[in-house]
């Protein structure tokens, strides 16, 4: 089944940080955009670069298991923002005085170096090749690290990290913008504007949700709408991911009714009467309900894995945040209630958490980030 209105043509609710990060861009300044995996840090950065008409290179950390991968994903991402036969001839121009030259070949074109070429020489011509290009083509350049204090986990001395951060002074042409899930404490000391993406608010997403399955002929009661955003708390991901298996749940109801009008027909010819359809266009809030239960228990299998990589004291604080939210986990009758460790453990697995993207902090009351993941635990542990 193929859900082709689920594509996303536009920034759902985060109107007030477009404008944010455009007027930034807009200024050649430099940013580090805050938020879980699906809070949208990525679309808001290239609706901004659109927006200023940056060219925008993206670079995913994640993906850098070393410094030599680092380098041929900042190259990938180079020759991607600037791929016409014009920008490729300017590449070559500045290549003959640096030790990278542009290679082609039948299949692609590529950055390539010698093996022997000190790494620190090529990071040095690589992030000089932006400014270069902004300053002949006369744009703006926005260099985007996403994920990126996954670079420490080879970057063991933080030299690449702490050469990063002051070249962000150097290129008053080319913005950086750094891609966490929390804003740490070296960003507070540095000339970076902080954008905080926190859940998004049920009434910016309700208006999406409706016109969404309105195209598709569908209908919330409004219980089972209440319900849909109180199950999904905000989580644009959940809700595409929850809206996909409402309509595929939908449309199989739909075969299995008219399949069994087909069978009455064929049992009895004097019958002639229409289907029965209007009734199956309109969401009532068991179908919410089954249709997220039935999703969770896809996901179970990637919930499980998840808590295996977990400490017991981090897997059960998630546990008694799904079963009891709370806005002060650190209180003593929570504590004690649920049996958690006191003191620096507790503020331990807390930090730990907001770290790997699973826990807000105190701005949005220690909620669990994933709201199909609070589900899943609650009905497993009920």
């Amino acid at each position: 089944m193929g859900a082709i209105f689920f594509t996303i043509k536009h920034l759902v609710g985060r109107q007030a940080e477009l404008n944010q990060v455009s007027q930034v861009l807009a200024t050649d300044g430099d940013l580090l955009i805050a938020g879980v995996p699906g809070s949208g840090r990525r679309t808001l950065v290239r609706y901004a670069a659109e927006r200023v008409d940056a060219r925008i290179i993206e670079i995913d950390c994640l993906r850098a298991t070393d410094s030599d991968r680092f380098l041929h994903l900042f190259a990938e991402g180079l020759l991607q923002a600037f791929e016409s036969a014009a920008e490729r001839s300017l590449i070559q121009q500045w290549s003959a005085q640096q030790p990278i030259r542009l290679e082609h070949t039948a299949d692609e074109t590529q950055l390539v170096w010698h093996e022997s070429t000190d790494e620190w020489t090529l990071l040095e011509a690589l992030l000089g090749l932006p400014q270069t290009l902004a300053e002949w083509l006369i744009c703006r350049v926005v260099i985007v690290f996403q994920n990126f204090p996954h670079i420490r986990s080879w970057d063991r001395s933080q030299q690449w990290e702490n050469y990063l951060r002051q070249e962000i002074q150097r290129q008053p042409q080319v913005s950086y913008a750094f891609i966490a899930t929390v804003a740490e404490s070296w960003v507070q000391q540095s000339e970076l504007q902080v954008v905080l993406l926190g859940p998004l608010k049920s009434e910016d997403l309700q208006p999406w949700l409706e016109k969404g399955m309105a195209t598709q002929g569908i209908t919330f009661e409004p219980e089972a709408l209440a319900l849909f955003l109180d199950y999904v708390q905000g989580n644009f991901g959940d809700a595409i991911a929850l809206m996909r298996r409402l309509w595929q749940n939908h449309q199989l109801t739909k075969i299995a009714e008219l399949n069994h009008f087909s069978a009455s027909l064929l049992s009895d010819s004097s019958h002639s009467s229409l289907p029965p359809s209007c009734s199956l266009d309109l969401i009532r809030p068991d179908q919410v309900h089954t249709s997220t239960l039935a999703l969770v228990e896809d996901l179970a299998r990637t919930f499980e894995a998840l808590l295996m990589l977990l400490p017991p004291s981090q897997v059960r604080l998630l546990e008694s945040l799904a079963l009891d939210p709370t806005d002060s986990p650190h209180s003593r009758e929570y504590i004690q209630k649920h049996h958690l460790s006191r003191g620096g453990g507790l503020q331990g697995a807390i930090a730990s958490l907001q770290q790997k993207g699973l826990v807000y902090g105190a701005e949005y009351g220690y909620r669990i980030t994933m709201p199909l993941l609070a589900f899943w635990l609650k009905y497993r542990l009920a």
